[in-house]
């Protein structure tokens, strides 16, 4: 009886080790070790450069997506307040000194011809003086060419021209504004930063509110404070713009040993890898390896070249790059390393933890073996 619960002991023991051995290779953890993102490279097993971050390396990486209007935009100059676009309402009085005016009943010196719209053309209509060419004209222009024309037909004829915002003159605002709606480029309006105002200002951070304008088929995005640092993207406006204000869309993914592990937008236009790590909570205390943290990207060609010292790359390349935020200036590299839309952020976990995790579940097992042979009845002692 002694000699088979010797056996049924050993059985339980050999069960236990393998069960310790199996739980070695499968101790709960948040991700790739340093060891396996390495073996990932095109040096070993996988198709990813590696890369350790230094200051050559910030600045080759350093492009944030250009933004801007093109010349289109900003050669455009300002409309003078008078001028006449197509869309444009204008309102017209003419006084004739007759008894039986042209353009009005018998009796009546002044006809008032109310919201006479210029025409897509650029053309209006006045009886007796015919289709008129309005559009890149002023009032005053219009006023003289109807009194030549009435000239002929009436004696001394007094016309006046008076313009009003029409759908020619007027710009859509939408988004994040104050007040959205539809707006007349008067004079105090003209420019982009101008019409804004009117509108509210925008009712989201200023650093991460972008601008776009949508002129016919053309369109141009710039970041809201670029605006203010740079009067040549305070363009002029034109009839039919419209002016979209939105937040910035950029986000990067968390994951790994830190505080949280989440897709994370961007709070600034220009993000480094230490304010993103703040944003997610920073490194843990208890868990984190500093000298493992790693951006995954996929970095164009012509970046891909200059990080590696290369010119034969061709098309997008993945580069995983590494932060040691132990080296002497690893802070000032990670704080000028610029992390950028659509990158993940992986921090490993240190070697104690994962030792500690190893070691916990080796003692649960232990523990849980012992639990069996005392159910089961099994002892190895007399």
């Amino acid at each position: 009886m002694r000699h088979l619960e010797t056996r049924c002991a050993k059985y339980f023991a050999v069960v236990a080790l393998l069960a310790m051995v199996s739980s070695c290779a499968l101790i709960p953890r948040s991700g790739p070790t340093k060891r396996e993102i390495y073996s990932g490279s095109v040096q070993r097993e996988g198709d990813a450069f590696v890369v350790a971050v230094n200051d050559r390396v910030t600045r080759a990486t350093a492009v944030v997506p250009a933004l801007g209007f093109d010349s289109t935009f900003k050669n455009a100059g300002q409309l003078g307040s008078d001028t006449i676009r197509p869309g444009d309402i204008l309102a017209l009085t003419i006084w004739e000194n007759v008894d039986k005016p042209l353009l009005g009943p018998e009796g009546q010196v002044a006809a008032v011809l109310d919201e006479v719209q210029v025409d897509g053309a650029g053309f209006i209509f006045v009886p007796y003086a015919g289709r008129i060419r309005a559009a890149g004209n002023t009032p005053e222009g219009i006023r003289r060419i109807i009194s030549a024309k009435l000239e002929e037909q009436t004696p001394d004829p007094q016309v006046e021209v008076r313009r009003a915002a029409g759908d020619g003159s007027t710009v859509s605002l939408i988004g994040s504004v104050g007040a959205q709606g539809v707006y007349p480029i008067e004079r105090p309006t003209r420019t982009l930063s101008t019409m804004l105002a009117n509108a509210g200002g925008v009712t989201i951070i200023p650093e991460i509110a972008m601008v776009t304008v949508l002129r016919g088929k053309s369109s141009g995005k710039i970041w809201f404070q670029d605006l203010y640092d740079h009067p040549e993207l305070d363009i002029a406006l034109r009839g039919g713009d419209r002016i979209l204000v939105e937040e910035d869309t950029r986000a990067f993914t968390a994951l790994g040993a830190t505080g949280s592990q989440d897709r994370v937008n961007f709070t600034t236009k220009d993000l480094s890898a230490i304010e993103a790590l703040a944003q997610v909570g920073g490194l843990q205390t208890t868990s984190s390896d500093p000298t493992g943290v790693f951006i995954f990207r996929n970095e164009d060609e012509i970046v891909s070249n200059q990080v590696l010292g290369r010119s034969d790359l061709k098309g997008a390349q993945r580069l995983v790059y590494v932060l040691d935020m132990t080296a002497p200036n690893g802070m000032f590299i990670a704080r000028d390393f610029v992390v950028r839309d659509g990158d993940t952020l992986y921090v490993t976990e240190a070697p104690i933890t994962t030792w500690n995790k190893t070691i916990g579940a080796l003692t649960g097992t232990l523990t849980s073996a012992d639990t069996l042979l005392a159910v089961g009845g099994l002892s190895t002692g007399g």
